[in-house]
C-alpha cells in the first residue's frame, strides 16, 4: 500500500493542494518500508488526485481539502483522511496502526488557504 502525505517538507500541510511536497510512504504488514518525498507538481483543478493515483497511491493523508479534489480520489477508491497534523511520517504510522480517522475538514475557500481545517 502507498500512503501520501501532504506537507511542507516533513509536517502535515493545512490545505493538500498547496503543500510544497507530498512524502510518500510505501508499507507492507502495516510497517513502513520505504519512503522518498516528491515536489508539488502544481495546483490545477483535479490534476493532484489524477497525479497521486497513477503513482499507485491508496490514501491521502492533509490537514484539509476542497470538495472536487475529495470527490476524485473517492471515484477513484483513493480513501481519504483529512484533519491530520503533525509530522507526516508520525501521521502515516498512526494510520497504519489503525489511530488516525479522517475529521472530514474540507476547505471551502481555496484563496485564503491558513483558513482550511475548521
Amino acid at each position: 500500500m502507498k500512503i501520501a502525505v501532504a506537507s511542507e517538507r516533513e509536517m502535515v500541510t493545512e490545505h493538500f493542494g498547496h503543500c510544497i511536497n507530498f512524502n510518500i510512504y510505501e508499507t507492507e504488514d502495516n510497517k513502513i518500508i520505504n519512503s522518498k518525498s516528491i515536489a508539488n507538481p502544481g495546483h490545477r483543478p483535479g490534476f493532484l488526485p489524477n497525479f497521486l493515483n497513477d503513482m499507485g497511491v491508496n490514501v491521502i493523508i492533509s490537514g484539509g481539502m476542497g470538495g472536487g479534489a475529495i470527490d476524485i480520489f473517492n471515484e477513484k477508491g483513493i480513501e481519504v483522511i483529512t484533519g491530520a497534523r503533525g509530522e507526516a511520517k508520525i501521521v502515516a504510522e498512526q494510520y497504519l496502526q489503525g489511530n488516525l480517522k479522517s475529521t472530514g475538514s474540507i476547505c471551502h475557500e481555496h484563496k485564503h488557504h491558513d483558513e482550511c481545517g475548521e
